[in-house]
Order: structure tokens, then sequence, then C-alpha cells
């Protein structure tokens, strides 16, 4: 058992993290500034609500509890925003992470595990995409990410620091218990948005972009249960102490499904017919993103249980009318 602590804890992938490491024993401490996230989405562990820009905070919290290991989820996510707004993105994922950083060093604490994005990659060049692919990010979402990683690199050499980034492709889905939803304030991922849709909460789908150089013109995207994401995670951590080097997975189930495949499936999921609307490319998008997860698979035994899109959309699909009925 680790004592860990989570930060961006009530966030959408934070919060199922945090009820997995509980599940596993862990002793969990949340840390998270509820500007997307939500405090009832944690659901076990100490929750302190604070941000990583405040460096006397941090301080302060690891010097009341010895942390094993950090999994930082903290991170704005939005790439058209990203591009429109870099500076939030520059300081808050770049920026905030050093701060974060810094106290860990202060505090002996080496053990950290990144979540990092598939937008490191920037337009493929080859497909699937595989770890050693080239780095050439479209938007601050992703040059902010690949930034880090970079950091974290330089850390091992100098400080000891061990790290694995973690490059999520497309996170989706709910806990299949229906503990857990994906809620954002502001949803901008597909399914979700699909799903809204279904339950007539908005009247459409914006598909942004039906020209691209895929089969059906609209992007192709690597969906990834949530769960599987987070059991990467805690296999990453019981390799922390044994890594010779920092080292990053890609994580996806390398099949991709486009656009219009989603909300097609989410038709034949919910019966619900859905109305879509065609809008113009967003700044930021590549066309296509597939993951090669193979190396994740040889080195840390992960092996993704849920790798079909229609089961992540059931998943979600159901989570949010269990979520409504029983944990509003």
């Amino acid at each position: 058992m680790s004592t860990l602590l989570i930060t961006g804890g009530a966030g959408y992938i934070g919060s199922h993290m945090v009820l997995k490491a509980l599940e596993a024993n862990h002793q969990v401490i949340v840390l998270d500034n509820l500007s997307t996230g939500f405090k009832q989405a944690v659901l076990g562990g100490e929750f302190i609500e604070g941000d990583l820009k405040d460096k006397k905070l941090l301080s302060d919290l690891f010097k009341r509890y010895r942390f094993d290991a950090v999994m930082h989820f903290a991170a704005s996510i939005e790439v058209e925003e990203s591009v429109s707004i870099p500076v939030k993105y520059y300081e808050n994922n770049f920026c905030n992470t050093l701060n974060l950083l810094s106290v860990m060093l202060e505090h002996d604490v080496k053990q950290f595990i990144f979540s990092s994005t598939a937008a490191i990659f920037g337009d493929p060049q080859y497909l699937p995409i595989d770890t050693q692919h080239p780095k050439h990010p479209l938007n601050p979402y992703g040059q902010a990410k690949w930034m880090v990683e970079q950091i974290l690199q330089d850390y091992d050499l100098a400080y000891g620091l061990k790290s694995i980034a973690l490059r999520y492709f497309n996170a989706a889905g709910a806990n299949p218990s229906g503990k857990l939803i994906e809620r954002r304030k502001k949803p901008t991922h597909i399914i979700p948005i699909v799903l809204q849709a279904a339950q007539g909460i908005r009247e459409n789908v914006k598909i942004f972009g039906t020209d691209y150089d895929t089969p059906d013109g609209t992007c192709v995207r690597d969906y990834i249960h949530v769960n599987d994401l987070c059991d990467a995670h805690l296999l990453a951590l019981s390799v922390l102490n044994h890594l010779p080097r920092s080292t990053a997975y890609n994580l996806g189930n390398g099949k991709g499904f486009s656009v219009k495949e989603v909300i097609e499936t989410a038709e034949e999921i919910t019966g619900k017919k859905i109305k879509t609307i065609n809008a113009p490319r967003r700044a930021g998008d590549s066309p296509c993103l597939i993951a090669d997860s193979s190396q994740a698979k040889k080195e840390l035994g992960w092996t993704p249980r849920y790798p079909d899109v229609k089961t992540i959309i059931e998943h979600a699909w159901r989570a949010s009318w269990v979520h409504d009925a029983c944990f509003s």
C-alpha cells in the first residue's frame, strides 16, 4: 500500500483513478482546485481544495504526509481553447507542473506518473503511432505536455526523479458500476456530447470538419476506456521503483473510429436519432490518431479489458442514467 497524492482527482479521469486506487488499498490524498472538477466525484480518500500555483500550500501538504508517489492529472485540456488562450495552458499545464516537481524534490518524493496526451505527436507520419514517433504538437495543449515530458527526462538525469508519462489517446466511458460518469461543466469530448443529445439535454451535435482525408471525411480517434487507463496507472506505479530510467507509454486500443461512426454507434445503443450539424474544422485538430500500445502491453503487462467502442459508449450511457437516478 502506498500513500498517493492525486492532483486533479475531482476531474473525470482523476476521480476514476481515485476510486481504482482506493480499491487497490492505497491511501489517497486528492488535490483539486475545482475549476473543472466536482467534489462529489471524489468517492473516498482525503480531499483538499487548492491550486498547484500555490507553492506554500503544496509545501505544507508534503510536510503533512509522507507521499510515496504523485499521480498528476490536473490540467486544462481543451485543444481549441489552447489555440486561442495559450497562456492558460502554458501556465497551468507547464508552470504549475514545475511547481509540483519542485516541491516533490524538496521533500524527497521521486516517483511521478504524468498524464500526457497523444496531442504531442501532431499529424501522424505513420499509423499506428508508436512511442518513438516524432513529436510535433499542433497546439499549445500538446506543446505544454511535450515540454513537461522533456523536463521529466532532465529531472531524472539530474535529480533521480523517476517518472512514467502515459500518453492517452481518447479517454472515454465510465465506471461499469455506474458510480462515476464523465461529468464536465462544459463537455468538449464527442461521446458525452453525443449522449447529451440522445438524452435531449442538447439539440444537436456539431461535426467539426467533414473534409478530412479519412474514409468518411470526419476525424478518426482511438477511444480507450477510462477504467483501462486507470489500470495502466496502477501497473505503472508498481514498476516505478524498478525503472532504470524514466519512460513513456502510449495508451490506446489500436483501432480508430470516426466521429460519424461514434454517432451511429450511439444511436444504435440509445435507440435515439441524433441530429448533427456540419461545422468548420477546429484549429489544432489532427485528422487521425491511432495508438500503438505494444510497449505498454509488453513492459507493463497491460491488457485493455474494454477495447470495443460499443462497450465504452454502453458504459457511459448506462452510467449517465444510474448516476442521475442515484447520485444527483
